[in-house]
């Protein structure tokens, strides 16, 4: 039996409104909104990016798990914005949070999946017996090129999950995964800024791999979208998530508590992981949750997760020992567009 043993979440205070960055390029904040489903997105202050995010999210999960920091053995870090071409964001992460040298360390990197990869990474690093604990996180600063259609939903934020068989607040039955090479998105080396294929990235990306995954698992695990009390999905926009929910007959009801995209964006590696935290945050033991990630390139994974009592036992787990995805989301800081190409980096100062 493995599971998710504890996570923590890390969101940052400020955001720009989707009206405002309209503003400046001239579109129809109205018709933008409509379209994606999304009105603001968190933006990293001047002094945050992917590293620090992993680790406060890190942080946050140790806070409300019962978890000698000694025994995370493993430390996976999913990325496309890792500060550093060659130096792995993991290693700072495992020695901020006080984890054994004696542990193995990675960046990854598959768009918007990686995270969700880590987290298969540890299941079976647990399994076999290699590591007691392992770490799992989602984290960017999500990339928009000035006036391009992803400026209006990438965002920040990050997601940490320890996974272990030692009183799991949710075991994680099965997962499985759907991949191709499918290029709908993509950021060659040295290039500061994502390309993508326009409405490519809806099928045969997003669709076809989410669908794939999803219906993979269904007939591994003999289930139908009924027997699940909630549903998560990666959430690029507002739009995608519901419609593949509709097609592949979950309700709305089912993914409402972790569809946190229309005030949070597109936090790429970080997103299906929030929206499984914002998830978690409500859930209760015996419910089950049915998870599919995204990433484009192209691939998903899928994950069939049932909360145990532990999540209720507070001398194990202390859900309030750290923000909820929701308290995450409240009392913003706007900012102007001029501030957030500031913090953004997209303006600097010269001299």
């Amino acid at each position: 039996m493995v599971g998710i043993v504890t996570y923590g979440v890390y969101i940052p205070r400020f955001r720009i409104k989707v009206g405002e960055i309209t503003r400046v390029w001239g579109a129809n904040a109205d018709d933008v909104t409509s379209g994606l489903g999304v009105y603001e997105k968190s933006v990293p202050d001047v002094d945050e990016d992917t590293a620090t995010i992993a680790v406060e999210a890190a942080r946050n999960a140790l806070k409300k798990g019962a978890v000698n920091p000694k025994t995370i053995g493993a430390v996976y870090v999913g990325s496309e914005s890792h500060p550093y071409a060659v130096k792995p964001t993991a290693c700072t992460v495992g020695e901020a949070i006080g984890a054994t040298p004696n542990m193995t360390a990675a960046d990854f990197e598959f768009a918007c999946k990686a995270g969700t990869a880590g987290i298969q990474t540890c299941m079976g690093m647990v399994m076999s017996g290699l590591v007691t604990n392992g770490m799992a996180i989602g984290s960017d600063v999500s990339q928009g090129a000035p006036g391009d259609a992803l400026e209006y939903t990438a965002a920040a934020g990050g997601a940490a999950f320890i996974i272990g068989n030692t009183d799991p607040i949710a075991i994680i039955h099965t997962t499985c995964s759907f991949t191709t090479d499918t290029p709908d998105f993509w950021r060659r080396n040295g290039e500061e800024y994502p390309r993508h294929g326009g409405r490519f990235t809806g099928d045969p990306g997003y669709f076809k791999h989410v669908q794939g995954a999803a219906r993979m698992m269904l007939e591994k695990v003999n289930t139908t979208a009924q027997d699940y009390d909630y549903a998560v999905f990666h959430q690029p926009n507002a739009k995608f998530p519901k419609k593949v929910a509709q097609m592949l007959g979950f309700t709305e009801e089912q993914i409402k508590p972790g569809l946190v995209v229309p005030h949070l964006g597109n936090t790429y590696s970080g997103s299906s992981m929030i929206g499984l935290a914002a998830t978690l945050d409500v859930a209760k033991p015996g419910e089950r949750i049915f998870v599919t990630s995204f990433g484009s390139g192209a691939g998903s994974d899928a994950f069939d997760i049932e909360v145990t009592d532990v999540i209720d036992c507070r001398d194990i787990y202390d859900r309030g020992a750290a923000p909820t995805v929701q308290e995450l989301l409240e009392h913003p800081l706007y900012i102007d567009y001029a501030q957030y190409a500031k913090h953004k980096g997209k303006i600097v100062m010269q001299g």
